[in-house]
């Protein structure tokens, strides 16, 4: 009798412990990775999420992913791009971590016309997931440098698609989707330059991201306010997670965006994204930034990207954890 009470105490510990490690193993893990370690910088786009099944998902590479061999990204099943200016598709990349100043990143390293996000789907043998009339433009890029065609998929408005145990949705933006020259052949980019002109690749995007453990994340790509963050986003895939562009001028601004957060979608939480601005210094909210602005208008909780902090979300979108 004895016995059996003095082992009761470490059983109750060992359930407690076990029961907490469950808990977390079914948290949505969140990385940014950006140009600059710890510090949220003007040109940071690029997100890994990772399901509690361990399936990784690389939103927006943009400049600030150091291509396929940047020991940050680990194993990528699929590249996710909402569309192809620049600062999301890849027409350069650091020479070396933390090159340059957060304020003024050296991204010197040229890899266009092929792009960051096809060398790092090529690189990772991972899938891409492009909507509108990208598909069979990547398809050419992918097979041209190195790659299958078959590795990008088709994703258009109202479609969904698996990859590994998440669920990605595709849901419109309000923005423009030129591709500049730089990812041309030089004779085609040359001719659109002389006449001022984009190769147009239909519509942007946004996605929707279900995880195996019922988190719903909405990336919104570059976007104005449109009425489908309230009809799609909120009220069909009610989505507890926002990552959302604040920056202005391009896309919605601080005041904007909180409409959206506070009026629209509605979020449990929302991790600011493309505020084209140093918006940290040493890790903190650096004042009188839109980053700032945002944060006092939005009334859930707001969470700084920086770079190569992971957060965790449970399933209703509540940070438990590196926020």
């Amino acid at each position: 009798m004895r016995f059996a009470i003095a082992v009761l105490p470490a059983l109750f510990a060992g359930l407690t412990l076990s029961v907490a490690q469950t808990a977390v193993a079914q948290n949505v893990k969140v990385t940014p990775l950006g140009s600059h370690a710890g510090e949220f910088c003007p040109l940071d786009r690029a997100l890994v999420f990772e399901d509690p099944d361990g399936t990784r998902i690389l939103y927006d590479a943009g400049r600030t992913v150091r291509g396929p061999d940047d020991p940050r990204l680990g194993k990528i099943d699929a590249v996710l791009l909402t569309h192809v200016h620049f600062d999301h598709l890849g027409d350069l990349i650091q020479p070396a971590e933390n090159a340059g100043t957060c304020a003024r990143p050296d991204f010197s390293v040229k890899v266009a016309p092929n792009s960051n996000t096809v060398n790092i789907t090529v690189g990772k043998k991972a899938k891409l997931i492009v909507g509108a009339e990208m598909a069979k433009f990547f398809a050419l890029k992918v097979k041209q440098a190195g790659g299958e065609a078959s590795q990008v998929q088709l994703l258009r408005y109202g479609a969904l698609t698996k990859v590994g145990g998440v669920s990605v949705s595709s849901v419109p933006a309000v923005h423009s989707n030129g591709l500049d020259p730089a990812f041309l052949h030089k004779d085609h980019g040359d001719m659109l330059e002389a006449n001022g002109l984009t190769a147009y690749l239909g519509p942007p995007g946004g996605y929707v991201l279900q995880f195996s453990n019922g988190l719903s994340v909405y990336l919104s790509g570059d976007t104005g306010i449109t009425a489908e963050q309230e009809l799609v986003v909120r009220k069909y895939y009610k989505a507890g997670l926002t990552v959302l562009n604040i920056g202005g001028v391009f896309t919605t601004g601080p005041q904007e965006a909180a409409f959206v957060i506070n009026e629209l979608v509605k979020p449990r939480s929302v991790i600011a994204s493309h505020a084209n601005e140093q918006a940290t210094q040493d890790g903190k909210l650096r004042a009188g930034t839109k980053t700032e602005a945002f944060r006092k208008a939005v009334s859930v909780p707001v969470h700084l990207p920086l770079s190569g902090r992971t957060m965790e979300f449970d399933a209703s979108g509540v940070c438990v954890a590196g926020c």
